[in-house]
């Protein structure tokens, strides 16, 4: 019947068919199996990984020592990056913005969205230019422009509707901004309490948005009630436990019942190699390719490092090693989904939005170890890092409106800092 439509209807027609598959194809695995969850079944919680148990049959890949590209060098990439962070920087003081669409882009319902995107990229930026400690007066400027906007615009970041909450990365990403902002204020008492008050609010925020199964997600396509029934993830969960962790060791009041149901929630998704699922939704398909260590290679950094931090003893020194090792020396997987417009297209599903931010987390991980073991894993660092930096002085991995140039600049800016 189709043959007698009107070609252009007929082609109307095909368009929008391949965009619901696509679009069904993206979202399947966040539709097809439900959250599991001890407020799911309370009579039967699931058993927890308590131990590391690495495969006895695999060899755990080692990566070649490398050669430290040197102190001016490593200067010289964070001083591009400032640059470039600096001209990025829009006229009102903020990073990013909703422009440089593609033909697909991901799901973000305006003007939410993206509010939660700025925001949490402006926080970022922000962030990095403060760590560089870059004391050239464009680069002052530019972060006292960001402060004012971030003040501005901060307190109004909501989740864009009942089904998407990118807000939760604006909420994390800015409590440290927010405190380093407070450091910067040295002896100004009133801006320094505003931007305490600033930093509880941040945390109010974090805690009202957590899933009711405890850790966060950005998506509920479950209910989309007040409080989020949000598919919960293990990188976004540990994300946010990193960041309360770190305002609470800075004396801000973190109620500990948001992130012990956190951590339990990363501990649910955890195996016994210390991959971590996806999501909570994929406890049924833990050998699914984006569950195993390849597609784990983004995952695994940030969530050792919250688990290691709340205590969990399970997280050892050797864990680190076995993940930094196997980042370094698989990085191919990484790599290959680099610049890839199509989330999980790649090679073990793995998204490009996870190359910059794996580093930034391993290079966290990496400060955890003794310092006599750190020098190698700085070397891999730098290394790395200064040969992806762009012409231009930026770094990005996944083409995301006009956010993936400030925020992977920002990233590696503050990995790199890591490696002086």
């Amino acid at each position: 019947m189709i043959k007698f439509l009107p070609k252009t209807l007929t082609e109307l027609v095909m368009s929008v068919g391949k965009l619901l598959l696509v679009f069904l194809f993206l979202l399947g695995p966040f539709l097809v199996a439900p959250d599991r969850s001890e407020a799911a079944d309370p009579d039967k919680p699931l058993a927890l990984i308590d131990s590391y148990r690495p495969p006895k049959d695999i060899e755990i890949p080692r990566p070649e020592a490398v050669d430290y590209p040197g102190v001016e060098q490593v200067e010289e990439s964070i001083r591009r990056g400032v640059d470039y962070l600096c001209n990025k920087q829009n006229k009102n003081g903020s990073w990013g913005a909703p422009k440089r669409t593609k033909a697909l882009d991901i799901y973000a319902p305006v003007p939410g969205a993206h509010h939660g995107f700025r925001a949490a990229v402006t926080c970022m930026a922000v962030t990095a230019l403060i760590q560089s400690g870059d004391q050239r007066s464009k680069v002052q400027q530019a972060i006292d422009r960001g402060e004012a906007w971030i003040l501005e615009k901060l307190p109004k970041v909501r989740r864009a509707n009942a089904t998407a909450l990118y807000n939760i990365w604006a909420h994390a990403y800015s409590l440290q901004t927010l405190m380093l902002l407070q450091q910067r204020a040295g002896e100004n008492n009133e801006k320094s309490e505003k931007l305490a008050q600033y930093t509880r609010d941040q945390i109010e925020l974090l805690t009202r948005y957590e899933s009711v199964n405890g850790g966060w997600g950005y998506y509920d396509f479950t209910v989309g009630a007040k409080r989020p029934s949000s598919i919960v993830t293990s990188f976004s969960a540990a994300t946010c436990v990193i960041e309360l962790q770190r305002a609470r060791k800075a004396g801000f009041e973190v109620s500990a019942s948001v992130t012990d149901k956190a951590v339990r929630s990363i501990k649910r998704q955890r195996k016994p190699d210390f991959s971590y699922l996806y999501g909570a939704h994929h406890w049924s398909k833990p050998m699914y390719s984006i569950n195993r260590p390849g597609g784990s290679l983004g995952r695994s950094q940030v969530c050792n490092l919250a688990l290691y931090r709340d205590g969990d003893r399970a997280v050892t020194d050797q864990v680190f090693v076995d993940w930094l090792d196997r980042l370094f020396a698989r990085n191919l997987w990484l790599d290959l989904a680099r610049k890839r417009p199509i989330p999980h297209e790649s090679y073990f599903a793995v998204a490009g939005y996870f190359v910059y931010y794996a580093y930034y987390y391993g290079s966290g991980c990496m400060l955890e170890l003794p310092e006599e073991q750190q020098a190698f894993y700085k070397a891999q660092f730098a290394h790395l890092l200064l040969d992806l930096q762009e012409s231009d002085g930026c770094w990005w991995d996944f083409p995301l409106y006009d956010y993936h140039q400030s925020y992977g600049t920002a990233f590696a800016i503050m990995t790199l800092v890591r490696c002086r």
